[in-house]
């Protein structure tokens, strides 16, 4: 009998021992406390610890030349929260893993006409895949490609098929009711300058009045400025900006328009940018598209009226543009966090492994399929766009810290590591730890945190990697879930700086 029981229990030490070593990132058998630099912050914040979350690892390669991980502090690292834009690490890093870094996005121009003495006699029709970033220097670069074709005027409309994604994920829907704002902007596999109006408001040249441009151009759009300038600080600027765009409802793609502006503005404030997006999807394309044909030197019988339409199946394929390089789209959707960016390329993971239309449930589908396919089991893991500007998307900071050591041992992990936030150099770290990072003057290394960022009303997170004075790589995330979030800054900042300087030894939490 005795033997019996011996054995069972070196049994099921055997076991427990094998399901250790699977794990991806391992505890160490010693409660692990939070140092009392971030515990004090969070106090006087009046935040919760039972709104906190915390997992740090350190990332070392081993003896195979594979990067492992062990716990360095976990504090409810298991329990799943809302991310915000930190989600957008899942999304990148699957989409650079499943399409590869060189992976580009497609716009074809299709035509229902002819090419006859310099001039197309038909009508244009553009099919797009989701695109992130066809801005106006990309679809400068177009306007190039059909000239080549020997087109230097069209005689005819222009028709969108937006077949590539279903209906309703472009639906524009918000979670703060901001319909306006450009964060809120809804996917579109036709998707112009993120369908946003960016004027620049500042002081002319001379310094008596206020001068108003904007980008990307229009074909039909007119900027009425009646703003004072006035001897004021520069805060709060945008409270005593007024804007109206006159009509409010267009009802024709060619109409002209008015961007009308009224109010204040600070003479201390320099050049500050005013970002709307305030017209529909069609309308912003066919003006856009439009002014860039200009631009390049061709011009239109008459100006065109944009619609929705399939590509006829008799049209031919007049030229095939692709954008930049999914590796530099990436540069973009982490370090300065664009949300339709990121919901794009999760719609195009759908696009390219399930076919069109295109929706957020494929494109989970296919992520879910990367994480099994790399050995990773997230429980209680919600994708609801896959940018993190949702009250529903959930994810714990150990999981989190799980794709941040992934990263390291996949092929495009450099890419990914150089595409997050430097905190004191760019992105939405720009402005952090710049104090911090200033003490290390002569270290062997230069230490430093590549941070992604992520913010909701409730919600303030960090994950990202960081490199200490002493050389050791520590993979963070952490989620503050509460009311007072937004005050959670400086704990986040303590909990950074606690790694730059090789994590001392913490003292109890309270």
């Amino acid at each position: 009998m005795k033997k019996r029981i011996y054995r069972l229990t070196h049994l099921l030490l055997a076991i427990l021992w094998i399901g250790l070593s699977c794990t991806p990132i391992t505890t160490k058998a010693r409660d692990l406390s939070i140092p009392a630099a971030i515990t004090n912050s969070l106090e006087r914040n009046q935040i919760p610890l039972d709104a906190v979350s915390i997992s740090v690892v350190e990332i070392e390669p081993n003896k195979l030349g594979k990067h492992t991980a062990k716990s360095v502090l976990e504090w409810r690292a298991q329990n799943a929260m809302n991310p915000a834009s930190t989600m957008k690490i899942l999304t990148t890093l699957a989409g650079l893993d499943v399409l590869g870094p060189q992976y580009r996005w497609q716009t074809k121009i299709f035509t229902d006409g002819f090419i006859r003495q310099d001039t197309l006699k038909g009508n244009l029709y553009l099919q797009g895949s989701g695109d992130p970033k066809l801005i106006p220097e990309e679809l400068a670069k177009l306007m190039k490609d059909l000239q080549a074709l020997g087109i230097q005027k069209i005689d005819g409309n222009l028709f969108f098929d937006r077949s590539a994604y279903a209906p309703s994920v472009m639906e524009h829907s918000t979670i703060d009711g901001e319909s306006l704002r450009a964060y809120n902007v809804p996917p579109d596999p036709l998707l112009y300058a993120f369908r946003t109006l960016s004027f620049q408001i500042g002081k002319s040249r001379t310094g008596n009045s206020i001068d108003i441009s904007y980008t990307p151009a229009l074909s039909q759009l007119k900027v009425n400025n009646q703003m004072k300038l006035v001897d004021r600080p520069c805060d709060n600027w945008k409270s005593n900006t007024h804007f109206k765009l006159d009509p409010e409802s267009v009802t024709n793609t060619d109409q002209a328009l008015t961007a009308q502006f009224s109010g204040i503005f600070p003479s201390s404030c320099g050049e500050v940018n005013y970002n709307v997006a305030a017209l529909d999807a069609n309308t912003f394309l066919t003006q856009g598209f439009a002014a860039a044909w200009e631009l390049s030197g061709g011009t239109w019988v008459n100006p065109p009226i944009g619609k929705d339409a399939a590509v006829p199946l008799a049209a031919k394929l007049l030229l095939q543009f692709e954008g930049i390089s999914l590796a530099d789209d990436v540069q973009d959707i982490n370090k300065y966090s664009n949300n339709v960016m990121a919901r794009q390329l999760l719609l195009t993971l759908a696009l390219e492994k399930m076919g069109k239309p295109a929706t957020t449930a494929n494109g989970e589908h296919v992520i879910q399929s990367w994480l099994k396919q790399n050995g990773l089991n997230f429980s209680g893991l919600i994708i609801e766009n896959g940018s993190g500007l949702s009250r529903n998307e959930a994810i714990s900071a150990g999981q989190m810290n799980q794709l941040l050591l992934t990263a390291r041992n996949l092929p495009i992990g450099e890419i990914f590591y150089s595409s997050l936030p430097i905190a004191g150099v760019d992105g939405t770290m720009r402005h952090r730890l710049m104090t911090q990072l200033r003490k290390f003057l002569h270290p062997k290394k230069k230490p430093e945190a590549r941070i992604k960022t992520g913010s909701l009303s409730d919600v303030r997170a960090i994950s990202g990697y960081v490199l200490s004075k002493s050389g050791k790589l520590y993979a963070v995330s952490s989620f503050i879930n509460h009311p007072n979030a937004w005050r959670g800054l400086d704990a986040h900042d303590q909990l950074l700086s606690w790694l730059l300087e090789d994590g001392p030894e913490p003292k109890q939490a309270r």
